[in-house]
């Protein structure tokens, strides 16, 4: 079993914003997109009281909304302003800062080359704060087909859960294309996907079949899988124990289990009473990084939330 795996920092932050809101405010609390990318999560929020949309007129005018984990655009922002939403900002903190690189660069009059997936919610939201000025860039292909108005003044900003090895590739290609371009002093792919990347890796060299346990629209997860795979290791995405079938197994004598960043540990506990059920008795633990991080709650909600919830609209920063 990979260690770290699972939950980060910013899907915790995100879950427990949401959770905390429903239980002062009672439902029903809107949340703009899946809150994180885990129908057992959402599904479970769900029951509670939460209700996911996409569309902003799809929410009471004046109800309580949630940003979700991935982040919006500021025309979502201002969307919400207009009809008077009292907006918690559930945004992840390390996508907040993609986010504020990315202003920074196009207030200096760069063109910002955005590496990331085309339609990912995470992607269209940093592509909003200045798409006059953005060049999305999938593939190392895409680089030899751009055309910017200045190769001596761009930037370059990234998608948090992108596979550590291809944007590396990707960012080489950008630089021998244009060797003045300016690329983040730290990189943008968050510590949680990269220490999962890793640990997968690890994973990947020590057994003959991998499952990562996420949802199939989990950017993340669906990484782990094409690591594990380029590691030269069969790998499977599954969402719970059920994705775990005999004849997957039967003839492997090491199975290596990891879980995407928004996949709770229940899921992961369930694939390993299957496993035990299949007959692999022992389990252990390979760690490859110690995690410790945590993000504050946002201010509204630090300070009790009264006038959030008992008053007029209050509409948070990222925090």
């Amino acid at each position: 079993m990979a260690s770290p795996r699972g939950f980060c920092a910013g899907v915790s932050y995100a879950i427990d914003i949401v959770e905390l809101v429903l239980e002062r405010h009672g439902p029903p609390v809107y949340v703009r997109h899946e809150i994180v990318h885990n129908r057992h999560v959402v599904d479970g929020l769900r029951a509670r009281g939460a209700r996911f949309v996409e569309d902003l007129s799809d929410v009471p005018v004046g109800s309580l909304l949630v940003f979700s984990a991935h982040g919006v655009s500021p025309a979502v922002r201002a969307e919400a302003k207009a009809r008077d939403l009292r907006v918690i900002d559930a945004t992840c903190p390390l996508v907040a800062k993609v986010h504020i690189e990315a202003l920074r660069h196009a207030r200096n009059g760069y063109e910002i080359l955005v590496i990331g997936h085309r339609g990912h919610v995470e992607v269209e939201g940093t592509l909003g704060h200045a798409p006059e000025q953005m060049h999305l860039v999938e593939t190392v292909e895409d680089v030899e087909r751009l055309e910017v108005a200045n190769p001596d003044k761009l930037a370059v900003v990234t998608q948090t859960t992108l596979s550590v090895d291809d944007t590396r590739d990707i960012v080489a290609a950008i630089r021998t294309r244009f060797p003045n371009v300016r690329t983040p002093g730290k990189d943008d792919i968050c510590y949680a996907t990269q220490n999962r990347q890793t640990a997968v890796k690890e994973l990947a060299r020590h057994c003959d079949f991998v499952f990562v346990i996420g949802s199939p629209n989990s950017s993340n997860a669906n990484r782990l899988v094409e690591v594990a795979r380029n590691e030269g290791t069969d790998s499977l995405l599954i969402e719970n124990a059920s994705g775990v079938e005999t004849r997957v197994v039967e003839s492997i004598r090491r199975v290596g289990l990891t879980a995407g960043a928004s996949t709770p540990e229940s899921l992961v506990e369930g694939v390993v009473f299957r496993l035990r059920e299949l007959g692999f008795g022992q389990v252990r633990d390979l760690t490859t990084a110690e995690e410790n991080v945590t993000f504050p709650l946002p201010k509204q909600l630090r300070e009790g939330g009264e006038g959030l919830f008992g008053g007029p609209r209050a509409v948070s920063g990222n925090s």
